[in-house]
């Protein structure tokens, strides 16, 4: 089985502006935790009221004139949060939240206003949930020979729970036997004094049977933005290894299906237009061009 979606997760590792519609849409997994209806992005976009969106997984301002005009901050590109006085069209001189962030090589700095006054929401919204996601990075992040064995145990995450555990595995890479492999609802689990891996279902790209020199094995393979890692391993007898394929590809759908990115955060004080669930303008908006028709157009060859 193989998950057709395994490389496409950017929107918490991308800054992208003026993004397309699809790219405004929530991914599966991808919750809405706070809006807030007026905010200016000061440095980029001056004197332009907008909405800014904050999910598990990123930031979105958008327009509220120019719905076309908008950005997308991934919360792994956001190096430092703090406050800045700055001087705002909208607003005049007002403390601000300043962003730093840095992708592909390339650095941003973004500067939002918040338009209310009295409103210490941005600040805190804001910080709070990038803590959260960087608190919970073994929810989404491939481990290999990481700290993932805790006296001696393997750790288990918050809402996380194990489905099984498969004694005398074969770790085929290291010609050894690695341990129990635990089937979990969030990862695979591997744990081994010389050889451990926690193996996100986010960073898995395919679970198949192959044979090899040693007979049939179990295949995993990671994601490119993981790594791209091929890990096998030897169950014995055939049945059990086909017992344990099925199984981890069932937990494997069922993540795809609804993944969890481990970032829980929940904002007491919403406004009563965040309760509405409405996300970011995603219907294509026309451009500005006025079309002017005239009695007396002519045939220019006539």
């Amino acid at each position: 089985m193989s998950n057709k979606n395994a490389d496409i997760l950017w929107q918490d590792r991308d800054i992208r502006f003026d993004i397309t519609p699809q790219e405004l849409q929530l991914r599966h997994g991808e919750i809405m935790i706070d809006k807030l209806e007026a905010v200016e992005d000061t440095k980029g976009n001056s004197g332009d009221r907008g909405k800014l969106f904050i999910t598990n997984l990123r930031m979105i301002w958008q327009s509220h004139s120019r719905p076309r005009v908008s950005l997308s901050v991934g919360w792994s590109c956001v190096t430092s949060i703090s406050s800045r006085t700055v001087n705002s069209k909208l607003r005049g001189v007002a403390e601000a939240l300043y962003i730093l962030t840095k992708t592909n090589n390339t650095r941003f700095e973004f500067i939002f206003t918040n338009l209310s006054s009295g409103n210490s929401r941005l600040m805190s919204s804001v910080t709070s949930v990038s803590k959260a996601y960087n608190s919970s990075k073994m929810y989404r992040e491939l481990k290999l020979r990481g700290a993932v064995i805790q006296n001696k145990q393997l750790k288990v995450l918050a809402e996380e729970k194990i489905y099984s555990k498969i004694n005398g595995v074969w770790n085929l890479s290291s010609d050894q036997v690695c341990g129990p492999v635990f089937e979990q609802n969030v990862h695979v689990g591997m744990p081994h004094e010389l050889f451990n891996i926690s193996l996100p279902y986010i960073q898995m790209a395919c679970v198949k049977m192959r044979d090899s020199k040693f007979g049939m094995a179990l295949v995993v393979e990671s994601t490119e933005l993981s790594g791209g890692y091929v890990l096998g391993f030897k169950i014995d007898p055939i049945e059990r290894l086909q017992e344990v394929y099925k199984e981890i590809s069932s937990l494997f759908q069922v993540h795809n299906t609804n993944p969890n990115y481990g970032v829980h955060f929940y904002i007491e004080e919403r406004s009563s237009l965040m309760m509405s669930e409405e996300g970011p303008l995603l219907d294509p908006v026309e451009d500005d061009i006025e079309i002017v028709n005239s009695d007396d157009q002519r045939d220019t060859f006539a």
